[in-house]
């Protein structure tokens, strides 16, 4: 082999691959990635870090749970907000959790609280880095990354891509790697999404659409 070969090979096989632009809208996030473990460039610590809506929504849970509900650490949030995203939200376990915003050298990261059975304001803030490309992408997260977190994922993809409500509970049915529900799996997604509706104030174009809306799922 050629010393500038070698060279070559040395430099792939040392350095890692580059992490995933979590701000690209690139035409919508495959099947696969929707389900994948985790992306590539995920926070330590967390677990099931996956696209919703490419450049716009992430959903994540943590590795073990968050049994004492503490949320994000600094380091977590520090990460997020190098990595781009504008702002994040712990959905319905958040009881022990210091909120705020965090500062990093790329911009700054909200932290607030959120509630799966009243989606509103996380539907709100998609659809706010939608139509402002220059804003970072939302990450939602829950306590494991199954349940909570993919209710609201598939609420935007009602509210965003126009799906129905029977493809949306699907998706969060595969997205839930198997874990159970209280008093059924039905159930439970079917009370969640009992006080969402479509806010026709939210709509976007279809050229927006085009760019963050899964195209196989």
């Amino acid at each position: 082999m050629k010393p500038f070969a070698v060279l070559v090979a040395l430099i792939v096989f040392t350095f890692p691959a580059q992490a995933d632009d979590f701000t690209a809208r690139s035409g919508g996030p495959s099947h696969s990635a929707m389900l994948a473990r985790s992306a590539a460039g995920a926070p330590d610590g967390m677990a099931f870090f996956r696209p919703v809506l490419s450049g716009v929504l992430y959903r994540a849970g943590f590795k073990g749970g968050d049994k004492d509900h503490t949320g994000l650490s600094n380091s977590q949030r520090e990460a997020l907000c190098e990595g781009g995203f504008s702002a994040a939200f712990y959905a319905d376990f958040g009881k022990h959790t210091t909120f705020g915003e965090t500062a990093c050298a790329g911009g700054t990261l909200t932290y607030a609280a959120a509630r799966s059975s009243h989606p509103a304001a996380v539907m709100k803030a998609v659809h706010d880095v939608i139509t402002t490309p220059s804003t970072g992408p939302v990450l939602v997260h829950c306590m494991w990354g199954v349940h909570s977190s993919g209710a609201l994922s598939a609420m935007a993809l009602v509210q965003f891509c126009g799906w129905s409500e029977d493809r949306a509970k699907a998706y969060w049915d595969d997205g839930r790697n198997g874990a159970p529900c209280s008093h059924g799996c039905d159930t439970w997604i079917d009370g969640k999404f009992k006080n969402f509706k479509v806010d026709p104030a939210l709509a976007i174009s279809d050229a927006q659409r085009a760019a963050i809306c899964p195209q196989e799922y």
